[in-house]
């Protein structure tokens, strides 16, 4: 099995949600269906058809944190989910919404957490098949959270495995306005032949999306990188984080290929990120 692998969680009960209606049209706006309140962070999910993933229906989710409207004008920090994981992965397996209403509560100004379905395995950039689950993210959930009433101003980046490969590679391209990325785990594959089947499309593929390689595309991006010494990238962490300028913020400590690992780091990884968003 793949590091990539690892990263397929198991779900387990939200808190507090409100299902919003199927979006057709990315003009659309997302209209309650049900809710519950149980206290914490609300959960807004919907979904949205994608030209950038061939017409596809993707589902997200926004978590606002306690004490907020669900139109908020919140920066927004946009959370990509590991291999065979999907937007509903950051809520149910890695609590950031109960992260975030412990961040905020904790005197970090106020700020949104969304999530989007970005494949199985599409590791976030153009494939062969016709998608492209990052230009999705860039071109199509930005805007949507926009319309929402979220400060897409001020963006902030958060993954964890295929996910933090993710952040890193969309931060770099510098498409997005990016105000801080925080990673676990980045999937930071060292050369094309030691990527799992399914991560890209040839070695050409691999060379066109290459982060390890290019550590100076982060340079001057308020970055944190957390990665567990029984990580199966650690080592890749270590080299990356060490060539970036200025040194990122970054921890190593006890920790595998998990959730648990993911929830461990989440805390700070998200109280990073509000600090710059707020900045």
């Amino acid at each position: 099995m793949s590091a990539e692998g690892r990263s397929r969680d198991r779900p387990m009960p939200a808190r507090r949600t409100v299902l919003a209606g199927g979006l057709l049209a990315l003009a659309g706006c997302a209209t309650p269906l049900t809710g519950g309140d149980h206290g914490g962070a609300t959960l807004v999910s919907g979904s949205f058809r994608s030209a950038r993933m061939r017409g596809r229906a993707v589902g997200y989710t926004v978590a606002y944190p306690s004490g907020q409207g669900t139109h908020a004008a919140l920066p927004v920090v946009v959370s990509l989910h590991g291999r065979g994981a999907s937007h509903s992965t950051a809520f149910s397996a890695l609590h950031l919404d109960r992260v975030l209403d412990d961040v905020v509560g904790s005197g970090v100004a106020p700020f949104a957490v969304a999530s989007v379905d970005g494949g199985d395995h599409g590791y976030w950039h153009a494939r062969a098949d016709g998608t492209d689950a990052g230009a999705m993210v860039t071109d199509e959930l930005v805007p949507l959270l926009g319309r929402r009433g979220l400060d897409t101003t001020r963006l902030g980046l958060h993954g964890w495995s295929m996910g933090g490969y993710g952040a890193l590679l969309l931060a770099g391209r510098r498409r997005l306005e990016v105000r801080a990325v925080a990673v676990a785990s980045p999937a930071l594959f060292t050369a094309a032949g030691n990527t799992p089947p399914g991560a890209y499309d040839d070695a050409a593929d691999y060379l066109r999306n290459d982060v390890f390689g290019r550590p100076e595309l982060l340079d001057g991006v308020p970055l944190r990188v957390d990665c567990g010494r029984s990580d199966p990238f650690y080592v890749a962490s270590r080299r990356f984080v060490s060539r970036v300028q200025p040194p990122p913020t970054s921890s190593f400590g006890a920790g595998g290929h998990d959730s648990a690992y993911w929830r461990k780091v989440a805390g700070p990884e998200l109280t990073f990120l509000g600090r710059h968003l707020a900045a």
